[in-house]
């Protein structure tokens, strides 16, 4: 997050139709108005606090449960450079990436740097832009939409919570598993704590009448959506359940890190369908696409 840039002396957004790849400057192309293409998903993460922080590159910024519990999102790192806890999971990425909820672009531009083919999805307009404005390929699409390279990619990338993404965890396991190649590795950041809890939340800067500030239209009135927090013993339960094998687990930085192999089984028709839709409905270039 959904979700990378330093805060400052951000380059200006490439058009949202054309942006230059990694390693070939070519065009990628996203067509959300084409005949079949994917539904544009810019809610809930396209809600004001979301993108005001992303536009400043800084928070504070949280997720608000119903009951007001707040869970803290890190805005500030994610506007930054990729750091040494990113590192140490994208050291391990093999072949062509995929970074779920890419959000503001850190790790699409560092995955570039370390000669990876690597294309960004978020909810997000405002994300998509700033990982373009860096030089990163990104495309508006939520993990659900039909994409690119289904079943191609080496590496699927998520990390900042968004294994959180959607609210079932096993469901998007499953997900992840269409969109790899065979053998092909996801790598996870995970609650720091021993915790599998599904919750609905809404968007939060912490403004309130309390402080004379009213929080904007958009944001009071946006619908709370699913979310999931998950630590690492509980993922590993649902990696097993969905026939995924372990490959590794890591700490730095005070983050928690787990690595999973693809389960070994029939592509669902649903992925076939999905895989030829993607090819029609975004147009990607081949070079940036899974080989």
């Amino acid at each position: 997050m959904s979700t990378t840039v330093p805060s400052s002396g951000l380059a200006a957004p490439a058009p949202a139709d054309r942006v230059g790849t990694p390693d070939t400057h070519e065009a990628v192309v996203d067509s959300p108005d084409a005949a079949g293409a994917a539904p544009v998903r810019t809610a809930p993460w396209g809600a004001d606090p979301y993108a005001n922080a992303l536009r400043t590159g800084r928070g504070p910024l949280f997720l608000r449960r119903s009951d007001g519990w707040l869970l803290p999102l890190d805005v500030e790192r994610w506007c930054s450079d990729a750091g040494s806890a990113d590192l140490s999971a994208l050291h391990r990425c093999e072949g062509p990436v995929l970074d779920i909820g890419c959000g503001p672009g850190r790790l699409v531009a560092e995955l570039a740097s370390l000669g990876h083919r690597a294309l960004g999805i978020d909810v997000s307009e405002a994300a998509v832009a700033r990982t373009r404005g860096l030089g990163g390929a990104a495309l508006l699409r939520s993990v659900f939409d039909p994409l690119p390279g289904e079943g191609r990619w080496g590496t699927l990338l998520l990390l900042d919570g968004n294994i959180g993404i959607g609210g079932d965890p096993a469901a998007l396991l499953d997900r992840a598993a269409d969109l790899l190649g065979a053998d092909g590795l996801l790598i996870a950041e995970t609650a720091p704590v021993d915790v599998d809890e599904r919750v609905r939340v809404r968007l939060d800067d912490g403004r309130d009448a309390t402080d004379g500030r009213t929080a904007p239209a958009s944001a009071r009135d946006a619908e709370p959506f699913p979310w999931a927090r998950i630590g690492t013993p509980a993922l590993l339960r649902h990696a097993r359940a969905g026939g995924w094998r372990t490959a590794g687990q890591w700490g730095a930085e005070g983050r928690t890190f787990v690595s999973l192999r693809r389960p070994v089984r029939e592509r669902s028709a649903r992925t076939s369908s999905q895989s030829a839709e993607s090819a029609n409905s975004a147009p990607v270039i081949s070079s940036q696409l899974p080989k």
